[in-house]
C-alpha cells in the first residue's frame, strides 16, 4: 500500500469514527445521568435523517431540513423519555432496558409502516458532495467537514457541561437525583435537556452517515447504533471524551479491516466487536474508564 492509499484510508477512518462518535455521546449523557442504555437511539438519528429527507422532498433548502431533522430527533427523545421512560424512574433498571427495546422496534416498524422498507435514495447540495484531488488523494468534502463538526460540537458539549449552570446540575444529577430535587433542582428537565442534546447529535450524525452513504432506511440506525454503543463503552460509557475517542477507533478499525484485508471486508462489523471485546477484557472500564461513584462525563 502507497503512501497516499494508506493517508487516504486513515482521513476516511476519521470520516467514519466522526460518525461514530456524535452518536455515542448520547448513549454516554443518558447513561451518565439515569443508568440506562438507551437503545433507541440509534433509531432516533434515523428519524433525523428522515425527518431531513422528507423536508428536502417537500422543497426545503438542505440547511432548514437540517435544523427540522434536529428539532424532530430531539422532540423525539424528549418524548421518548416522558412517555416510556419517566414512570419507569423507579422500576428496575431491566425494566427501562426491555422498555428501551421496545421503543426501538416501535420506531424502527413505525417508519417501516409509514414509508417501507426500500432504501431511499439521500440528495446532498453540490458543496458536501464536491471530491478533492490532492497528489493522488480522491477526498470526498464531507469527510473533511465531519470530523471538523464532530471537534466542534464536542468541545460544546465539555463546555456545557464543565461552564454551566445546567452542565454543572447535569453532573450533580448523575450522582444522586433524590438529593439534587431536595435542593431545588427540577430534575425532569435536566433530563430532558439530556436527552434533547443527545438526540440532537443523534440527528447530525444520521445526517452525515445519510450524505457519506446517500440512502436511508427504517433499519439504518440498527447496526450503527450498535457500533455507537459499542464506541462508548470502549472509549469509558460515562466519558464525553471517551466516547469520541471510542467512535474514532471503531472507525479505524473497519477501515483499516477493508484496507488490508480486503478478503475479509464483508466481516468488518465482526472486527470491530471482536475488538471491542479485547480491549474490555484487558480494561472492563473502557479506555477512559472512571470510578463512577467518584466521576461523570
Amino acid at each position: 500500500m502507497d503512501i497516499s492509499t494508506f493517508v487516504q484510508q486513515m482521513i476516511n477512518g476519521i470520516s467514519l469514527g466522526s460518525m461514530y462518535a456524535l452518536i455515542a455521546i448520547g448513549y454516554t449523557l443518558v447513561y451518565g445521568v439515569l443508568r440506562l442504555i438507551n437503545f433507541a437511539h440509534g433509531d432516533i438519528m434515523m428519524v433525523g435523517a428522515f425527518v431531513a429527507y422528507l423536508a428536502q422532498n417537500a422543497g426545503v433548502p438542505f440547511e432548514l431540513a437540517v435544523i427540522l431533522a434536529i428539532i424532530a430527533a430531539m422532540v423525539t427523545g424528549i418524548l421518548t423519555d416522558k412517555i416510556a421512560y419517566k414512570p419507569l424512574r423507579n422500576a428496575p433498571k431491566i425494566s427501562l432496558l426491555i422498555t428501551a427495546i421496545g421503543i426501538s422496534f416501535f420506531l424502527e416498524n413505525l417508519f417501516n409502516v409509514l414509508f417501507g422498507g426500500v432504501p431511499r435514495a439521500f440528495s446532498a447540495p453540490d458543496y458536501l458532495t464536491k471530491i478533492i484531488h490532492y497528489d493522488g488523494i480522491i477526498v470526498p468534502v464531507t469527510v473533511i467537514i465531519i470530523p471538523v463538526v464532530t471537534l466542534i460540537l464536542l468541545f460544546i458539549i465539555l463546555w456545557i457541561l464543565n461552564k454551566t449552570k445546567y452542565g454543572m446540575a447535569i453532573r450533580s444529577l448523575a450522582f444522586d437525583i433524590p438529593t439534587v430535587k431536595l435542593m431545588g433542582i427540577n430534575a425532569d428537565i435536566i433530563i430532558m435537556l439530556v436527552f434533547a442534546i443527545g438526540s440532537a447529535l443523534a440527528a447530525v450524525g444520521g445526517i452525515f452517515y445519510a450524505v457519506s452513504y446517500p440512502s436511508i432506511d427504517p433499519l439504518m440506525g440498527v447496526i450503527v447504533g450498535l457500533k455507537a454503543f459499542a464506541a462508548a463503552v470502549l472509549g469509558g460509557i460515562g466519558s464525553v471524551a471517551g466516547a469520541v475517542i471510542g467512535g474514532f477507533i471503531l472507525g479505524f478499525t473497519e477501515i483499516v479491516v477493508v484496507a488490508f484485508m480486503p478478503d475479509l471486508g464483508g466481516y468488518k462489523d465482526a472486527f470491530a466487536f471482536i475488538f471491542l471485546i479485547l480491549v474490555l477484557l484487558f480494561k472492563p472500564t473502557g479506555i477512559m474508564g472512571q470510578d463512577l461513584d467518584r466521576s461523570r462525563f
